[in-house]
C-alpha cells in the first residue's frame, strides 16, 4: 500500500496538472525515491491512486528511462554515451568502471552498492566524459578521479 507520506507528496503535486493521470511520471519519481525502484505491486497501487490502469502507467514507466522497474543498487551510475563523451574518452571510462566494479550495463555489484546504466546525454558536453551518480554530476574523468569519486559513495 502507498504510505500516507507517499500519498501526501503525490497529492501536493496534483494541482500542477490538468488531470491526475498527467502526474504519472512525478508520482513514480516520488515512489521510487521512497522505495528505490517501482515493483509491479507499487505500479498497480500508483495506477489505482491516479485513476489509471496499470498498463497505462507502465507505458509511462517503461518509456521514461530513469524509472527503475527492477531493483537497483544503492547508487545508480549513469554513464553518458553522447558523441562528445565518445570523442573525449568514453571507452576508457566505461572500461575502467566495468573492470573495477566487476559489472556491465544493467548489472549491480554483488554488495548492492552500484548499478551501472548508459544514458543518452548528461548535458555536460563541454566537460566530457561524464557520469552521474544519483543526482551528482562528475566530469572530465580519468581513472584516478573515478577512484576518488567512487570512494565518496559508501
Amino acid at each position: 500500500m502507498l504510505t500516507l507520506q507517499e500519498k501526501k507528496e503525490i497529492e501536493e503535486l496534483l494541482p500542477n496538472y490538468p488531470t491526475r493521470q498527467a502526474a504519472g511520471i512525478d508520482a513514480l519519481v516520488i515512489l521510487q525515491r521512497h522505495r528505490g525502484w517501482i515493483s509491479d505491486e507499487t505500479l498497480g497501487e500508483a495506477a489505482e491512486f491516479l485513476k489509471m490502469t496499470p498498463a497505462e502507467l507502465d507505458s509511462v514507466a517503461t518509456f521514461y528511462n530513469l524509472i527503475f522497474r527492477k531493483p537497483v543498487g544503492r547508487h545508480v551510475i549513469l554513464v553518458c554515451d553522447s558523441v562528445s563523451c565518445w570523442v573525449m574518452g568514453y571507452d576508457p571510462v566505461l572500461d575502467y568502471l566495468k573492470k573495477n566494479l566487476g559489472i556491465g550495463f544493467g548489472e549491480t555489484t554483488t554488495d548492492g552498492r552500484f548499478t551501472l546504466l548508459p544514458h543518452v546525454c548528461l548535458g555536460a558536453c563541454d566537460k566530457a566524459p561524464a557520469i552521474m551518480i544519483d543526482d551528482d554530476l562528475h566530469v572530465e574523468l580519468d581513472p584516478a578521479k573515478i577512484d576518488h569519486i567512487l570512494s565518496l559513495y559508501s
